[in-house]
């Protein structure tokens, strides 16, 4: 066999490709879009490789038939915010096979301690946790955007070389016309009664604001998660005007609490309902395909990317407040479409947020796993920290 460097236009098109014909017999894959893909590692287009570093590998058997493909990668804004510098690996797929695996992590694991690490996450992305993040473990139906699919072997391959499950992420799912349980709904209703909250979606007109506003609450309950940093203005607004040609304001809410932003339910449109037409291309002929079956409500699901309570406000019924004014409105407008809520990225390191969403009536549906793996084989293991 034989690893090859991705360091071509060829070549990176083959570090797609691999993925597409190990999958093509499928019927739940959705093929991502390349540019999606091409972003992480474009310079222009991902930031962190202004200061990061990244390398890619495909692998060839004896036939030059490709069998696999893996990324490596320093992420300098996190790597040393553990316990040991820890980089990354990630769009790792490979054939159900463990030598050809042990090619693939090997590479990644000599790449990482030639530059300092001595530690390794993964599958994880270069970049933001909403995206390529973790292997699919559980629930292997279609993926949603940018969500990692894979075979059921991939955790045996990865288990087998020796990483370590470090945390576990949920996606959950509720049907939109479920109704709330009944304690519940009244807890919502003291909070939409309550002259002090208030609840609205956002409006396009207004990005900015309501950009301060989710990195206000933002903030207040991710930045002291282990490796995850602070977001500044500049990222709030660069989120904001990446979902601006996709969103549909009705579905992403806030809730203030005399004023200043409490709580945000950030849900977009499940995108793969659309792009699994385009075959990973939004070249003309893509984008009149997104266009057409768009406008013939192909797509019926919410995607929340991101769901989150300000600590002091947790416990009080202010996401099941703005659940139920989403759902009213949902429910009273026939023109819109959606039918179901997939909510995305919950870790098992968050019972309190666990908790918030199986309040409201929704279960577990997807569960990937983010591994690590300690260079030093002696060195004690430590799952993610709970967060209390």
């Amino acid at each position: 066999m034989q690893l090859i460097e991705v360091n071509t236009p060829e070549l990176a098109h083959e570090f797609i490709m691999v993925q597409v014909r190990l999958y093509k017999k499928d019927r739940n894959y959705i093929r991502p879009l390349d540019k999606d893909i091409d972003a992480v590692f474009d310079p222009k287009k991902n930031k962190l490789l202004r200061d990061g570093e990244v390398i890619r590998w495909v692998l060839q058997n004896e036939k030059g038939k490709y069998i696999g493909r893996v990324s490596a990668f320093i992420n300098k804004k996190t790597a040393h915010s553990f316990e040991q510098p820890t980089g990354g690996m990630g769009f790792f797929d490979c054939i159900d096979d463990q030598a050809s695996a042990n090619i693939l992590l090997n590479a990644c694991r000599e790449w990482l301690r030639a530059r300092g690490m001595e530690a390794m996450d993964g599958p994880i992305n270069f970049g933001d946790r909403d995206k390529w993040w973790g292997v699919l473990a559980d629930g292997f139906y279609p993926p949603t955007y940018c969500m990692p699919y894979n075979f059921p072997y991939y955790t045996q391959l990865l288990e087998n070389y020796g990483f370590q499950l470090y945390f576990k992420q949920y996606t959950y799912y509720r049907m939109v016309h479920d109704p709330l349980p009944e304690e519940y709904r009244e807890k919502a209703q003291r909070i939409l009664s309550d002259k002090r909250y208030s609840c609205e979606h956002l409006d396009k007109t207004n990005l900015k604001k309501y950009a301060g506003d989710f990195r206000e609450v933002y903030n207040k309950g991710w930045a002291k998660h282990e490796g995850v940093k602070e977001m500044s203005e500049a990222q709030a607004i660069t989120i904001m005007n990446t979902l601006k040609p996709i969103l549909d304001e009705r579905i992403m809410w806030f809730t203030y609490f005399e004023g200043r932003p409490v709580g945000f339910f950030i849900a977009i449109p499940e995108l793969n309902q659309l792009f699994k037409y385009a075959n990973g291309k939004m070249d003309l002929w893509g984008k009149l395909k997104f266009v057409f079956h768009r406008w013939r409500g192909a797509c019926t699901t919410m995607y929340g990317i991101v769901f989150g309570i300000a600590p002091e406000q947790q416990g009080k019924g202010v996401e099941a407040a703005m659940i139920v004014a989403a759902g009213e409105l949902i429910i009273n407008n026939k023109s819109i479409p959606y039918k179901d809520l997939q909510m995305n990225w919950i870790g098992d390191f968050n019972p309190k947020m666990q908790k918030v969403v199986e309040r409201v009536g929704s279960r577990i549906y997807k569960t990937h796993f983010t591994y690590r793996y300690l260079f030093d084989r002696t060195k004690e293991f430590k799952r993610m920290p709970i967060i209390r």
